[in-house]
């Protein structure tokens, strides 16, 4: 029942939210549009909500971590622990070599830190997962997963991305049906470790343990039980062994089995692939300055304000788009 969405602003495909206005630079604003279109689909998941945004490229590096859930609140020593904890997380970085910027704190218990690193991701995510309570959201140069219980314009609101300005994002609402309802369990997913790649996904892979444990060894790492991982990882390995964004999507439709539609973004791509039975809907929209997708149609029609015309992808379709 979860709904998912993706935007992509194509060329110079700034926009004002009201979608009348033309093109005014390279980004658009894209926390404001993904939560309104986010928000029409709150009746598919009321759980959680998330973003896989992406800002101008910088020289930086951008890491999401949460240092507990909101359930955690309970604990006495919530407050002193989540401190105690921040402060190993920055001594960690710069024990390998990052020159920290800043580390934000965006809630109770979830950060934005920014720094400057030239080292592999994953010993960095690894060790900073190490430190208790700690998870690595997303770590990239222009990615940025936020992710938290509750629909999508209480989880804007609580992390001021109406202001958000950006190029493309993912976006997913969760029904907690096979899982508990937490942070850990919410989607989008990174690619853990590569850089710049996010999955969202409907749907369930029947053949995921095969494939966790063929990733397992190859030295990969999970966060999570939920397939959508399995094929943000998947993606990104093929990425890194020299295919193109749309070779390892198409490869995907023939190595993953199930019924499944699913989004993924890159530093600079959207895509979107469906099974060969294409049971799980999704409505598409594509216009000169912007592509819009959504589980359902009412999620596009939330940021564009006009008559349009959509489809629905066909049986084991694959579409990407470039900036």
């Amino acid at each position: 029942m979860c709904g998912i969405a993706g935007i992509i602003y194509l060329g110079q495909g700034g926009r004002e939210p009201s979608g009348d206005h033309p093109n005014r630079g390279q980004e658009g604003p894209l926390g404001h549009d993904m939560a309104r279109m986010l928000h029409a689909m709150r009746h598919r998941g009321p759980d959680s909500t998330g973003y896989a945004l992406y800002g101008p490229p910088s020289e930086l590096i951008v890491m999401r971590f949460k240092l507990a859930d909101p359930t955690d609140k309970r604990d006495f020593d919530f407050s002193e622990r989540l401190e105690r904890n921040r402060r190993e997380v920055e001594a960690r970085l710069a024990k390998l070599g990052a020159t920290i910027d800043r580390v934000e704190g965006e809630s109770e218990y979830a950060y934005r830190a920014t720094f400057r690193y030239t080292g592999e991701l994953k010993p960095l995510a690894d060790f900073v997962e190490d430190v208790p309570g700690a998870e690595v959201l997303s770590l990239g140069h222009s990615l940025e997963i936020v992710k938290d219980l509750g629909d999508a314009r209480t989880v804007a609101e609580q992390y001021r991305l109406e202001s958000f300005r950006g190029t493309h994002a993912i976006g997913h609402v969760r029904m907690a049906t096979e899982s508990d309802v937490d942070i850990a369990g919410a989607h989008p997913y990174w690619a853990y470790p590569f850089s710049d790649v996010a999955v969202v996904h409907n749907g369930q892979l029947t053949n995921y343990h095969q494939w966790r444990r063929r990733l397992e060894r190859l030295g990969h790492r999970f966060q999570s039980e939920c397939d959508s991982e399995i094929i943000a990882v998947y993606i990104a390995q093929r990425m890194a062994d020299g295919d193109s964004l749309e070779t390892a999507m198409k490869q995907s439709l023939d190595e993953l089995d199930g019924v499944f539609t699913y989004l993924v973004v890159t530093e600079n791509q959207l895509g979107v692939a469906k099974d060969e039975m294409a049971a799980k809907p999704l409505v598409l929209y594509e216009a000169d300055d912007m592509v819009a997708m959504a589980s359902e149609e009412v999620a596009i029609r939330a940021v564009v304000n006009r008559e349009i015309d959509t489809y629905d992808p066909y049986e084991r379709e694959v579409r990407v788009w470039s900036r």
